[in-house]
């Protein structure tokens, strides 16, 4: 809002203490009109959303799935963006100052917005959802050990991050809570299904392949939880970091000495490295990229959290030597 005010001349001066105390209103309310939490504030009061903003693609699903229609949620990240490395906008600085919540993962997964959350989003609330669970804590090495933030590789980890966030949004709009109550429930039930059907579909697989190697080390929670070695990786846990010469060639070895039938590609990293591993180790890569930091762009096979997850167990259990069968929500899950 443009208020422009004139000084006043000697005439304008004599005004009435009435004209005057109209004009300070006036000017007080053009100042409150252009304060952007003000104006956020009144915004909110009339579509009777709160703001809310979800740093990553997984986190924006699931607080989607959570608010339903009763928040205006802004998602950061978009379909395939990686939050280790992402750089935010200015569009992002603005997200954050109008947010009365704003939902993060932690553990340092996205540092750059970690950062401009805290220098911008000084009004909201905040919550780290994927901090709820004890991390796993890994060795980068010469000695430093760093928690893995790639929590939602186990099923039941993001069955207590659902709750964490209902329990904020149900802080931030009281008169909603049954609704984020009903809709976290549903989600937690077609969640419980998915962690039993995962483990099944991994069972499948025979023992002595139940290994995994992927771009980066984003899957130990997944194979920790379901029953997977994580045989090797070409980076850490962030991708920030760079293979070495002697990392690559290590693996390559360690494959030549293997029964590792396929190694896989991530949707988030460019995979012309872990295609040369595959080439030189002559192992198969899978034909299908695995869903590792993100999920995928809209009408893809992974684009909600839960697809995500099927379509990378399908991927994993096919490419392994398991028999994959379909996730069927809402209904019993058979043992295989």
């Amino acid at each position: 809002m443009a208020l422009i005010i004139q000084t006043p001349n000697r005439t304008q001066s004599k005004f009435s203490a009435k004209a005057l105390a109209v004009t300070l209103s006036f000017l007080a309310f053009g100042l409150l009109s252009c304060n952007p939490q003000t104006a956020n504030r009144s915004q909110t009061q009339t579509n009777g959303k709160p703001n809310v903003v979800a740093t990553s693609t997984i986190l924006a699903d699931l607080t989607e799935e959570v608010g339903g229609d009763e928040i205006e949620l802004k998602g950061i990240l978009q379909p395939g963006a990686d939050p280790h490395v992402y750089e935010p906008v200015p569009a992002d600085s603005v997200a954050f100052e109008k947010a009365e919540l704003i939902v993060y993962n932690g553990y340092n997964l996205e540092p750059g917005l970690i950062k401009l959350m805290n220098a911008t989003g000084i009004q909201a609330r905040k919550i780290a959802a994927g901090e709820v669970v004890k991390p796993l804590q890994l060795d980068k090495g010469k000695g430093e050990v760093v928690p893995d933030p790639h929590v939602w590789g186990n099923v039941k980890n993001v069955i207590l991050m659902v709750n964490e966030i209902r329990d904020a949004l149900i802080a931030l709009s009281p008169e909603d809570q049954p609704e984020f109550t009903e809709n976290a429930q549903k989600l937690s039930q077609e969640l419980q299904q998915l962690d039993v059907w995962i483990t099944q579909q991994i069972k499948t697989i025979p023992p002595d392949k139940r290994k995994l190697v992927t771009s980066h080390d984003a899957f130990q929670y997944y194979g920790r939880g379901y029953g997977l070695e994580i045989f090797g990786t070409l980076i850490g846990i962030s991708t920030e970091e760079q293979p070495s010469a002697q990392t690559v060639k290590q693996l390559v070895d360690s494959l030549k000495k293997s029964n590792v039938p396929a190694i896989f590609a991530e949707t988030t990293i460019n995979p012309a490295l872990i295609k040369t591993v595959a080439q030189e180790a002559g192992v198969k890569l899978a034909p299908n990229q695995l869903y590792s930091d993100s999920i995928g762009a809209v009408g893809s096979d992974g684009d909600t959290y839960i697809k995500m997850m099927v379509a990378n167990t399908k991927a994993i259990v096919e490419a392994l030597g398991g028999k994959y069968t379909p996730f069927q929500p809402n209904q019993k899950t058979q043992s295989n």
